[in-house]
């Protein structure tokens, strides 16, 4: 079996384990009422995940969790959700340490998080809170291995569903541990940390990337941290010019903008999963395929409405809002003119309308010039939808690093 195979049938594996752990539901009240509290001062997100209702929450096991920073910076601090639970949520320990490879951390890296000083927390139904910052500075660029122990837990658990990277699991309490004998479990999904935080840099700000599948990922390859939004992380990290270093990403495969369904919508979601973290300075808005192949009569002036009122409360928090076109998607199961009609309507919008401080788009860039209602075949992975890793890599590069530095008064 070759390694391009190997590396497909591993993504495939961990992507329907990830579904597995996510119920069809209803989305959680506390979710939607739960109060963020507010970002730490100077901070920065340097990565994010948005949270969903995941499968039932086991208690006396340890998360290692495996993401990757965008921008670096000094005072690390985590941020765990219990916003779908239903329960109080104990976490006996919390240690961030940098990976060195699997489960395993870089000896002498791993050290212990605090909340309030304790080194335990205990998070009430829907609640949200931030660890106390960590001495000493965390590069941009770097595996960083976040360790909770869930002592107690039970009901809905909070977490990311297709996280399209390994982390792992054990059984007991084996946060401080940097071995990873114990950690025999693999994950698809990413549990209880939903943000990690960092005090950059003096001008530093972040981009935070609403959307769908195609933002979380959904077949790029697993664990080379190919999503489209990796690829601009990397970007705005080797450009000088950028003083935004940060990137957060807010997709959730399926998601709508309009309805509940695959996690809670855009809409209602948006102070959560997006204004609420700290340092953002522009809002990167794509999404709508999934309502306009619904067949639920989605209209363009309901989508665009939607897109409106994101737009509006973003500026209101102060945020630019960069919006990306509706890429095309004919030869998915769910395609019909009826529906490529609104996409074209509401493409039209974006690129027109001037409700965004600026426009990308990734409808010229990936379709192809034979049938500009098809992906190219190039960056198709084959299901006629979601891009390849080639295809993710287009569409970063054709932002213009310019229009995330946009200011507003």
């Amino acid at each position: 079996m070759s390694g391009a195979v190997r590396r497909r049938l591993t993504s495939l594996v961990l992507a329907l384990a990830a579904v597995l752990l996510v119920p069809a539901h209803a989305p959680s009240a506390n979710a939607s009422t739960a109060a963020v509290p507010p970002p730490p001062a100077r901070s920065v997100v340097t990565w994010a995940a948005s949270a969903d209702r995941m499968g039932e929450a086991a208690g006396d096991r340890t998360y290692r969790l495996i993401v990757r920073t965008s921008v670096g910076g000094k005072g690390l601090r985590v941020r765990i959700s219990n916003a779908f639970g239903d329960r109080p949520l104990v976490v006996g320990a919390a240690y961030a340490g940098l990976r060195e490879s699997g489960a395993r951390l870089r000896p002498g890296s791993n050290r212990k998080l605090t909340f309030d000083g304790s080194a335990s927390v205990t998070l009430a139904p829907g609640e949200i809170r931030y660890s106390d910052a960590l001495p000493g500075r965390v590069a941009a660029m770097s595996d960083l291995a976040v360790s909770l122990y869930a002592r107690d837990a039970g009901g809905p658990a909070t977490g990311h569903g297709m996280a399209l990277a390994t982390s792992y699991a054990a059984s007991g309490n084996h946060a401080a541990r940097e071995r990873e004998g114990a950690y025999t479990q693999r994950l698809g999904s990413w549990f209880y940390l939903d943000a990690v935080t960092v005090d950059a840099d003096a001008g530093a700000g972040a981009v935070v990337a609403l959307g769908d599948s195609i933002t979380d990922g959904w077949q790029s390859s697993t664990d080379r941290n190919l999503r489209w939004p990796d690829f601009l992380a990397r970007r705005l990290h080797d450009s000088p010019a950028s003083t935004v270093k940060g990137v957060a990403n807010a997709g959730i495969s399926g998601n709508q903008v309009l309805a509940d369904g695959a996690a809670q919508s855009a809409l209602k979601r948006l102070e959560r999963d997006v204004l609420s973290l700290p340092g953002v300075r522009t809002v990167f808005l794509f999404e709508g395929v999934n309502d306009i192949k619904s067949h639920s009569g989605v209209t363009a002036a309901s989508l665009t409405a939607g897109y409106r009122e994101i737009i509006d409360r973003s500026h209101a928090a102060g945020l630019c809002v960069v919006g990306a076109t509706v890429m095309p998607f004919k030869g998915w199961s769910e395609w019909d003119p009826a529906g490529e009609a609104v996409r074209v309507e509401v493409n039209e919008w974006i690129r027109t309308s001037g409700a965004v401080d600026a426009v990308v788009d990734f409808d010229k860039v990936v379709r192809s010039p034979y049938d500009a209602q098809r992906l190219l075949p190039t960056f198709d992975n084959g299901d006629h939808l979601h891009p390849n890793d080639k295809g993710m890599q287009a569409m970063a590069d054709s932002v213009a690093l310019k229009s995330l530095e946009c200011a507003r008064d």
